[in-house]
């Protein structure tokens, strides 16, 4: 995939976002306005209810006043008799003496004269003690219409109540279940705000991993080009050498110079192996992917490996263009591993090294008991590397890059194989370069 098709869904993937959060933004904002309508319509409607409520009331305390008063001309000296304290509290003002029970008798019928279902609790008060002298709380109920709120006896009026109060100067009607109209009251939906903010996370989060996946797919197909653009010019020179000398052979007859014949069968000899070298690295990477790679562990000294791979390197590759030095300070260097897949693992940071230097290469190897297993440390003084290639040298077909130079062959699977040989064996490996300063392998090996 092309970066400018990786732009053009990265735009076109914002522009869908933005679209999502401008639609739901005007359905979240019309909803609102929908709600506060719908709340201030149910406000006006409780406020006529409540207003139609106070004058049934009105009406009722009037009646009842008009009953039991006894000093009365006309309907006209009731006027200024009840009275609206509050929402749901209102008080009577009387010049008799009221016994409890015909009271509560008298407010049960008139308000059930007046349709009036709501519990209610009245009090006679003495204005002289400004203290209540009798009071009780009548529930409405549609069995059983206007009850007390308790069935014993201290809950019941009776008619047979000794009453000797004769101060009584008003008495009041208090409505518990009525409150005050308020929008603050009216329940309101969880506010959609927060919706839109889940759903705009999780797209956003989606959309991220989308394009960090659309990104690393990019890369691996762009590694995996390069690997085999690296595999089919590591593949084809061998091809080629063996060729070759083999048509020379063919075409030539070199049975009386039996040195050049046997120089060619070197080459095609050495070509072969370096062709069966080159497949098996790529084969053992297939298995370990897979998990099919088995490991045959025994106990072997690591220090003599590390002294034969230093001759050889010295003696095949360095010669007098550099050199290997060993400080070799491990006292118990005999680790439980397989000898094959750690003496390539110590092959593979050997050639690197060797490789990735554009001077003589001087290699520092040193070893350290450490947390019940050996620690190996692989110094060079090569080309060394950038930070964020440090992250990726042990992904899989992944090698440094080194612009338009192709002086460094290989398949980009060496270090991949190291690491997971490394981790197969319950070690772990780490790097420390600094570009133009060299680089620095630890390795990890635990005895057991």
């Amino acid at each position: 995939m092309q970066r400018k098709t990786i732009n053009t869904v990265i735009v076109l993937g914002i522009c869908s976002i933005l679209s999502i959060l401008v639609i739901q933004a005007f359905w979240i904002n019309s909803t609102l306005k929908a709600q506060e309508t719908n709340i201030n319509i149910q406000a006006k409607q409780d406020s006529l209810q409540l207003r139609q409520f106070h004058e049934q009331v009105k009406v009722a305390l009037r009646n009842v006043t008009e009953e039991i008063s006894t000093y009365i001309a006309d309907s006209s000296d009731l006027y200024g008799r009840v009275k609206q304290v509050s929402t749901n509290y209102y008080q009577v003002d009387i010049n008799e003496d009221l016994h409890p029970y015909y009271l509560e008798q008298l407010l049960k019928r008139e308000f059930y004269d007046q349709n009036i279902t709501q519990s209610f609790q009245y009090g006679i008060y003495d204005c002289f003690n400004d203290s209540i002298v009798f009071g009780n709380i009548i529930r409405y109920s549609t069995e059983k219409y206007y009850e007390p709120i308790s069935d014993t006896v201290a809950g019941i009026t009776s008619p047979n109540l000794d009453w000797d109060q004769e101060d009584g100067h008003y008495f009041t009607v208090f409505f518990p279940n009525v409150t005050p109209i308020s929008l603050a009251n009216y329940p309101r939906s969880r506010s959609p705000w927060m919706y839109l903010i889940a759903i705009v996370a999780f797209i956003l989060l989606f959309f991220a991993y989308s394009i960090r996946v659309i990104i690393r797919q990019k890369r691996l197909s762009e590694v995996k080009t390069d690997f085999i653009n690296n595999m089919t010019h590591e593949l084809k020179t061998p091809i080629s050498t063996i060729a070759l000398s083999s048509e020379t052979i063919l075409r030539e007859d070199l049975s009386q110079d039996k040195e050049r014949l046997e120089r060619y069968a070197s080459i095609i000899y050495k070509e072969n192996k370096r062709l069966e070298n080159q497949v098996e690295r790529v084969l053992n990477v297939a298995k370990l992917d897979k998990e099919e790679l088995k490991l045959s562990k025994s106990v072997f000294s690591l220090h003599e490996i590390l002294e034969e791979a230093k001759d050889n390197f010295e003696f095949n590759q360095l010669k007098d263009k550099g050199q290997i030095s060993l400080e070799l300070n491990a006292r118990k260097d005999e680790v439980f591993a397989d000898e094959v897949h750690i003496t390539n693992v110590i092959f593979n940071l050997l050639d690197n090294a060797i490789k990735y230097c554009e001077v003589n290469p001087d290699i520092h190897i040193v070893t350290n008991n450490y947390n019940q297993g050996v620690a190996l440390k692989i110094t060079d003084n090569g080309i060394g590397m950038k930070k964020e290639d440090q992250r990726m040298i042990f992904d899989k077909f992944y090698r440094v890059p080194t612009g338009n130079l192709h002086n460094v062959k290989g398949f980009g699977l060496g270090l991949y194989y190291v690491k997971l040989i490394v981790e197969q064996h319950g070690g772990s490996i780490k790097v420390n370069s600094n570009l133009g300063e060299g680089t620095t392998f630890t390795i990890f090996l635990p005895f057991k």
